[in-house]
C-alpha cells in the first residue's frame, strides 16, 4: 500500500484505542469523543481497508484476526511517535536561566538593564534571584551568579571577572558644602561596617564625619543618601545611576579597593547558547558603562 493510500490518522487511532480498551465506551472517553463519533471512525477505517476488524462477542466487540494484526501495528507505531515527541521535547525545552546577583547591584545596576536583554533575546527564559556571598549551585538551584569575589572560590566554578570594585563617599548634591566643612553623619552598610575606616584610612586629610549610622544593605544607604540624611561609602556600581541622573554627587570620586566583581558558572554544568549569550551581554554592559561611558 502506498503512504498516500494511508487511511487517516484519526481513524486509525480511535480504532487502536477501541482495540486496546475493548470498548467504544471507554474509548470515546479517553478520546472525548461521543460513542457515535468513535463508532463511525472505526466503522469508516474498515470501509477503507475493506477488512472486517471488529466483531460482536455477546454484549462486547473482539478483535477479529486482521484487527488483531492491526491493533499490534498501529499501537507500536503510536508509541514510538509519542516517544520521539517526548525526546524533541526534552531537547528542546531548555529550563530556565536563574541569575544569582548581590541585592543591591541587582536593584540598582542590573535590574535597570534586564530589559534590553530580554528585548534582544526574548525567548530565553531568564530568572533573577538575590543573595550575597557563598552558595551552592544545586543546593541554590541557581545558574550563574555575579558576585564581589571576596569569599572562597570552587575548584569546579569558571569565574569570569567583570570590573575592579571602587568605592567613594556619595551624597546629595547640596550637602557637598558640609561634606567638605566635616562633621557629616556618614552612612554605612551593615555588610561592610569597616568600609569608612578603611577609606578614611587611605585619605588621612579627607574632611572627617561626627557619627556613623549603620543601614542592612547599600541599597537602602544610597537611598538615605539622596534624602539628605548623610554621607554614604558606596560602591560606583550601586551609585553610578544616580550620580549619572544628578541625584547623588561623588566629589571625591572613586578608589580601588582591591576586590573585584565576578560572574561565576559552575564548570560541570552543561552549557546552552542562552547562557552564553547573557554572560556575553552583561561583559558588553559592563564595559560600556565602566570603560567606555566613564
Amino acid at each position: 500500500m502506498k503512504r498516500s493510500d494511508l487511511p487517516s490518522l484519526d481513524d486509525l487511532r480511535a480504532f487502536e484505542v477501541v482495540a486496546r480498551l475493548g470498548s467504544v465506551r471507554a474509548a470515546a472517553s479517553e478520546l472525548n469523543l461521543t460513542h457515535g463519533a468513535v463508532s463511525r471512525r472505526v466503522s469508516k477505517l474498515s470501509e477503507h481497508l475493506q477488512i472486517r476488524l471488529l466483531e460482536p462477542d455477546g454484549r462486547g466487540l473482539r478483535l477479529t484476526g486482521e484487527g488483531t494484526r492491526l491493533a499490534q501495528a498501529t499501537t507500536n507505531a503510536l508509541s514510538l511517535v509519542a516517544s520521539a515527541l517526548e525526546d524533541i521535547r526534552k531537547v528542546d525545552v531548555s529550563p530556565p536561566i536563574v541569575v544569582s546577583c548581590e541585592r543591591s547591584v541587582a536593584m540598582r545596576w542590573l535590574i535597570p538593564r534586564l530589559s534590553e536583554f530580554q528585548d534582544r533575546q526574548p525567548e530565553i527564559d531568564l530568572h533573577l534571584s538575590v543573595g550575597g556571598g557563598g552558595f551552592d549551585f544545586a543546593r541554590d538551584h541557581i545558574t550563574l551568579a555575579i558576585r564581589r569575589l571576596d569569599f572562597a572560590i570552587d575548584a569546579n566554578w569558571q569565574v569570569e571577572r567583570l570590573i575592579e570594585e571602587e568605592v567613594g563617599p556619595v551624597m546629595h548634591p547640596a550637602m557637598a558644602d558640609r561634606f567638605a566643612a566635616g562633621g557629616y553623619v556618614a552612612l554605612a552598610a551593615k555588610t561592610r561596617p569597616d568600609a569608612w575606616q578603611k577609606w578614611s584610612a587611605a585619605h588621612p586629610d579627607a574632611p572627617k564625619p561626627r557619627s556613623t549610622r549603620f543601614l542592612d544593605h547599600h541599597f537602602l544607604m544610597v537611598e538615605a543618601a539622596a534624602g539628605g540624611l548623610g554621607v554614604a561609602m558606596c560602591p560606583k556600581i550601586i551609585a553610578l545611576d544616580d550620580i549619572r541622573n544628578g541625584r547623588l554627587a561623588a566629589p571625591l570620586g572613586f578608589q580601588r579597593d582591591g576586590s573585584h566583581y565576578g560572574i561565576i558558572r559552575s564548570a560541570l554544568a552543561k552549557k546552552t547558547a542562552g547562557i552564553d549569550q547573557f554572560v556575553s551581554w552583561l561583559l558588553a554592559a559592563i564595559h560600556e558603562d565602566f570603560y567606555v561611558a566613564s
